[in-house]
């Protein structure tokens, strides 16, 4: 499998992707109505693919000028002024079997204007060129990681469909969404307030509605993956996620991992995961796992000032252990580099990290250690693919 890495970052002053800081400073002490300053986010993300050997079976994928081609090679795109150079990415460009999305959610507060009494809604960062008196916005982040499995490969199946398209999916339904319960101006009247519009959305309503959106996709015929789907509310803090299979996710505070998310697996190597069968073929494939959404676990909990947490798929999580997760967070964060710089550099340090454990034999792995549990035998790390 191909292995892909998403870091939050979150502190007291910008948007980003993967690292999150949170500040708890307050934008107003005084009587104002107006709202404490919202949570920022840096965000960084970092993957290695599978090279390149020539025996691959032929690929065809997504159009460049489809919806699913034209996001994903802007998702691939993204980039960080003054950011160090990702070897991982360097060695493998693209992010094979597993993909990523990242998109900004609205929750606001609406009002109408003393002077025309135009009503303002909230709902995209380029729509809103809004005045302060006027809208109040806070946004949050939607975030998630799928690993399309490898398997799918034998039945003549490119499992890279599968993932694309359901982290497509899954962005398009959370940037149209809530990042919370959308909050009201008090200051409004009853009759006001019904005029809020859009809806709160969960990661695991994202994750059913994405899953349907796969399923409704003609150019995937087949396949699966797994799933983890992460929300932040900028106004409050509040993480919630949905996560099935053995992707997953972990909080970092203060040098110190305080939640790990745990991996769900029929057995051994055999992740839970979201499946599309093929509709018009005569084959059973009585190997394959077909899961639902609803069998996700869910998470809440509300971050802290400085908490940093880590997306991954398992070509992370079987390479590297958590204390090394943390252990990278912290050397970077020493370095003083900008933030949006430093979340960066986390991503691509653990990805880097990651290939290189993958690569020594002599290292005993997490794989290999739960392999041990389960009274098998793996020697070195796990290979992305």
């Amino acid at each position: 499998m191909s292995a892909h890495l998403q870091i939050y970052y979150r502190r007291s002053s910008a948007l980003g992707r993967a690292l999150l800081r949170r500040s708890n400073k307050n934008a107003y002490r005084s009587m104002s109505t107006f709202p404490r300053r919202p949570y920022t986010f840096h965000i960084g993300a970092s993957w290695a693919g599978k090279p390149t050997s020539g025996n691959e079976m032929k690929k065809i994928p997504f159009p460049e000028d489809s919806p699913i081609g034209i996001w994903r090679d802007q998702m691939l795109s993204r980039t960080v002024p003054g950011a160090i150079p990702n070897e991982a990415t360097k060695w493998a460009p693209d992010a094979g079997e597993d993909f990523f999305y990242v998109t900004e959610v609205c929750q606001n507060m609406t009002r109408f204007s003393s002077r025309t009494d135009e009503k303002f809604l909230c709902k995209s960062p380029i729509e809103m060129n809004l005045r302060v008196a006027d809208l109040y916005s806070f946004k949050g982040v939607s975030f998630g990681v799928a690993d399309g499995v490898g398997g799918w490969v034998e039945s003549g199946v490119d499992p890279s469909l599968f993932s694309q398209a359901f982290m497509y999916h899954a962005h398009r339904y959370s940037r149209n969404a809530w990042a919370g319960e959308p909050e009201i101006d008090p200051t409004l009247d009853y009759a006001e307030r019904e005029e809020v519009e859009g809806w709160e959305l969960t990661p695991l309503e994202s994750m059913a509605l994405s899953y349907h959106g796969v399923l409704r996709e003609k150019h995937v015929q087949a396949g699966s993956s797994t799933a983890c789907l992460i929300h932040m509310n900028a106004s409050s803090g509040l993480l919630r996620a949905a996560n099935l299979g053995d992707s997953g996710f972990m909080i970092v505070r203060s040098s110190s991992v305080i939640h790990k998310q745990r991996v769900q697996t029929h057995y051994f190597n055999c992740p839970k995961q979201l499946t599309k069968l093929p509709t018009k073929s005569t084959r059973r494939f009585k190997r394959a796992c077909v899961d639902s959404p609803g069998e996700a676990d869910t998470y809440e909990t509300t971050l802290r000032d400085g908490d940093i947490v880590v997306a991954y798929t398992d070509g992370l999580g079987d390479n590297v252990f958590p204390d090394e997760i943390a252990t990278i967070t912290s050397l970077v964060g020493r370095a003083g580099l900008p933030e949006d710089v430093q979340v960066q550099a986390m991503a691509d340090r653990m990805a880097n990290y990651a290939r290189l454990c993958m690569l020594n034999k002599g290292r005993r792995s997490p794989f290999e250690s739960e392999a041990a549990r389960q009274g098998m035998f793996f020697q070195g790390g796990v290979s992305f693919f």
